[in-house]
Parts: C-alpha cells; sequence; structure tokens
C-alpha cells in the first residue's frame, strides 16, 4: 500500500512512518506542515508531504501528491487544540480520504473514549473529542480500523499486545513503539475493517492478536 501518515513527526507518528518505510509491501509517506521537519522524515525512509490536518485544500493536495491508497491517522494537538486537530482535523482527514477515494483508514483514538468520566478531569474534554472523530469515521463509508490504545510509554516496543473490546485497566499502558506497529499491521488485515478495539501490553504477538475475535 501506499499509505500517508497524518502527524508523521509526533512520537507515534515517527514510528508508524519509519515501519511502513521498512515494510516491503507498504510505501510510506510521511504529512508534516513544517519544512524544517522533512529531513527527519526523509531520514525515517519515508516521503515528507506537506499537508496541514486543520486545512482541507492542504489535505487534498497531500493525497493527491503522495497517491495513496490508504490513511494512518496519528496526529494530535497534545492538548492544545483538542477539538480543531483531534477531533475535526480528523474528520478532515476521512472527508478528504472519502473525496480521493481512498478507502483505508486506520486512526489512533485512546482508551476511555467513549467513557471520559473514567479518566482524569484533565482529559476528558481531549477523550470526548476523540469520540465524536471515532463516531465520525465509523459513520463514513470507509474501511475503518479505530484502535483505542492505554498510557503510552517510550518503552521499547515488544511486539506483544493485548487487544479487545473491554481489557482490564489494572495494567493500562502499551509502549508507542508497540502502538505504531499494530496500527501498521492492521492496515491489511481484514479481521479488522470495520472494528474499534482497546490496545494494552500483553504477551500475543501482534498480527497473532489482530486475527482473534476484536471489538465491533
Amino acid at each position: 500500500m501506499d499509505v500517508l501518515v497524518a502527524g508523521a513527526h509526533g512520537a507515534v507518528g515517527q514510528h508508524v512512518t519509519r515501519l511502513l518505510a521498512e515494510h516491503d509491501d507498504h510505501a510510506a509517506h510521511g504529512m508534516v506542515r513544517t519544512p524544517s521537519y522533512d529531513d527527519d522524515i526523509a531520514a525515517l525512509g519515508a516521503t515528507p508531504v506537506r499537508g496541514d490536518v486543520t486545512a482541507r485544500d492542504s489535505l487534498d493536495a497531500a493525497l493527491e501528491e503522495s497517491g495513496a491508497d490508504a490513511l494512518v491517522f496519528a496526529a494530535g494537538s497534545s492538548g492544545a487544540d483538542v477539538w480543531g486537530v483531534d477531533r475535526d482535523g480528523a474528520r478532515n482527514c476521512v472527508d478528504a480520504c472519502a473525496d480521493a477515494d481512498v478507502e483505508r483508514f486506520v486512526m489512533l483514538s485512546a482508551m476511555n473514549a467513549e467513557a471520559p468520566g473514567e479518566s482524569p478531569a484533565e482529559l476528558r474534554e481531549y477523550l470526548r473529542a476523540k469520540a465524536e472523530a471515532d463516531a465520525y469515521l465509523r459513520e463514513s463509508e470507509l474501511t475503518a480500523t479505530i484502535a483505542r490504545p492505554g498510557a503510552l510509554t517510550d518503552e521499547p516496543g515488544t511486539g506483544h499486545v493485548r487487544v479487545g473490546a473491554d481489557l482490564d485497566r489494572s495494567a493500562a499502558s502499551v509502549p508507542r513503539e508497540d502502538v505504531a506497529a499494530t496500527l501498521v499491521a492492521a492496515l491489511p488485515m481484514v479481521s479488522t475493517y470495520g472494528v474499534t478495539f482497546e490496545l494494552l501490553s500483553g504477551e500475543t504477538p501482534i498480527e497473532r492478536a489482530l486475527r482473534s475475535p476484536l471489538a465491533d
């Protein structure tokens, strides 16, 4: 697949971009707003593409330039603009993909998006924004996968995870590298089409975990 990564310079996005670039079956295109990031994206093995999730015309141009047939949404505002980036930026990507006939869409969401009241107060607005973005994607005609990881860490990836509809939260964290590997692995896997699932560290190899029954 030719894959456009929205948020390619972010903490998860860089892992996604690198893994796609290393994959024999994918071509990686890293979308960034800032020209100074181009060298970083190229160093990951991907083709830098200028684009901004908050600007629809910019997204249209990025999809055309990349020739993508799939998009991974790994962009985030880090709390600075949850409605403009985490919700509306994702919605813009959904609309741009639909208009460009880019059918495959993998969304990086967040655990507790459907139940923000179960998270600390400072995260609740962000989680509401993510929930609205997820719902918009599910209501589209795109072939969607939505991954909702727990707390993200910078520990090295293990290649092993837990996935499911409602995971035990007693150890609710997962390395960013494993999240990225899960998003990349999900791209061609029919078992993840139309599915929303939670994601945590675990003991099952990623591809095997994604073949197991997931949430609807």
